[in-house]
């Protein structure tokens, strides 16, 4: 019997798939969660083989949790409908084993649970396509200096929290505008949070 667990914050869809899952051979739905958090706990308490996992959740996002279990024997499989390359790339470096999108056929979902069980990784064919060329080009300090900006952090804001100068400040922000392909700082967040890189 594969054993599973569903974190989902919206209730009808997290009753639905529950309800799926649970008719299909040889699968049981053995928790649910609405939260990246709660989906820890019954991972770690219920030692499932799947997590299937929703991104945007509160509390904890499901690339956090994966991160957190990422040494807990249950495989995590992502199901989003975000198809954004910085949110695959994170995916893959927590080493999930699936991420699918919500579009898909709910057969398509067991069929994947039970390839993933006999050791496959099964991503969703669009991201495969998002994810070459379309790595994040900022460096550490140049994520951390947009994501301040993203949090509505100005130039002096930025240089005493990262403990440089407002002109340091000013260049990495040009050399951000520059890589993002972007004219001004809000296009410069919307680009980034777009893509996902902000997660």
């Amino acid at each position: 019997m594969i054993r599973i667990v569903i974190a989902e914050d919206q209730r009808m869809l997290l009753g639905a798939l529950g309800s799926l899952l649970d008719l299909e051979e040889g699968m049981e739905v053995v928790g649910q969660a609405s939260n990246g958090e709660e989906a820890c706990n019954l991972v770690k308490t219920l030692q499932p083989d799947i997590c299937i996992m929703d991104i945007e959740m509160p509390v904890k996002s499901g690339l956090d949790a994966a991160e957190e279990l990422k040494d807990e024997s249950c495989k995590i499989i992502i199901l989003t409908t975000f198809a954004r390359a910085g949110y695959f790339e994170r995916a893959q470096k927590a080493g999930v084993s699936g991420y699918l999108l919500k579009d898909s056929p709910s057969e398509e979902l067991a069929t994947s649970i039970r390839k993933i069980m006999d050791g496959q990784r099964i991503f969703a064919p669009e991201l495969v396509d998002l994810a070459f060329g379309n790595e994040n080009p900022l460096t550490e300090r140049e994520k951390q200096v947009i994501q301040l900006m993203a949090d509505g952090k100005n130039t002096k804001d930025i240089s005493s929290e990262l403990y440089i100068t407002p002109g340091t400040v000013r260049n990495y922000i040009s050399v951000i505008l520059d890589k993002l392909e972007v004219t001004n700082r809000i296009e410069a967040i919307s680009r980034f949070k777009e893509k996902g890189w902000n997660k």
